[in-house]
């Protein structure tokens, strides 16, 4: 029995020492990716205040597995075995929020979207569709430039102006329609509203006919946000006032779920 006892005691530190590394290997790769990507050891200690003898170790580890890529100028950056993580979880993500996006239908009457930004593009991850015979529909996997959705500008409400600008200056501004913003000076005064108001709108600026409210999700593991889309008919001034705060509403529950170990629940 008291070797049994002992056995016992070691496995439990060696488990602890496991988790322990567990979640300094992660807190490393979030670490990464808020500074861009790449970072030097240096860099990863003193923002983590880990000694460099473990950070070195942890690195090892996750370059052996795919996970980080050590650069020539001996910089460690994300490797691509994440990209295949980061595609499933954005698909679980769309799944997690559908709940959230029927109750949107139920207590709007109109169509719910979530979206993410990727790279420099708008990708709708979900759908729930409108019971209304005239509904808008949006293919889950379309991809959209930001500039001329409410998604995009409740998105892009949070990133600084320069960042806005460069990210234009990538995509362009092409007009979807003839109310579509095509300057940076008018996008950027519309992100103010959006900062000032709580929510997005894009006025018939992706579709002639069709207006869309948008708020973000605060704190979500990637940018994301959720609208209603529908006519401008029903969709008006005086449906936003009441849209909005249930939008808004429902947010702040997904964000919550989201940080849960349990997201459906």
């Amino acid at each position: 029995m008291p070797t049994s006892s002992a056995s016992t005691t070691d496995s439990a530190k060696s488990n602890g020492g496991g988790v322990q590394s567990l979640e300094r290997a992660f807190d490393l790769l979030e670490r990464m990716a808020d500074a861009g990507g790449e970072v030097g050891l240096s860099e990863l200690s003193a923002s983590s205040g880990l000694p460099l003898p473990t950070i070195h170790r942890l690195m090892r580890t996750l370059v052996a597995c795919g996970y980080v890529r050590q650069q020539p100028n001996r910089r460690y950056a994300l490797g691509p075995r994440l990209i295949r993580l980061g595609e499933s979880a954005s698909r679980l993500l769309g799944t997690w929020a559908r709940p959230y996006l029927a109750r949107l239908v139920e207590e709007t009457g109109e169509t719910a979207n979530m979206a993410l930004l990727d790279g420099d593009e708008i990708v709708y991850v979900a759908q729930v569709p409108s019971k209304h015979s005239m509904r808008m529909f949006t293919e889950v996997g379309r991809r959209v430039l930001p500039h001329s959705t409410g998604v995009g500008k409740a998105l892009l409400a949070g990133f600084p102006p320069e960042e806005v600008r460069a990210l234009l200056s990538r995509t362009g501004m092409p007009a979807a329609t003839e109310k579509t913003i095509t300057t940076p000076d008018g996008f950027l005064a519309a992100l103010e509203d959006v900062r000032r108001n709580g929510y997005a709108v894009d006025d018939n600026e992706q579709e002639i006919g069709v207006r869309c409210l948008a708020v973000s999700v605060p704190d979500s593991p990637t940018a994301a946000a959720i609208s209603i889309s529908g006519p401008a008919g029903r969709v008006t001034e005086a449906a936003t006032d009441k849209i909005v705060p249930v939008l808004q509403q429902v947010a702040d529950e997904l964000s919550e779920a989201l940080a849960s170990s349990n997201p459906t629940a």
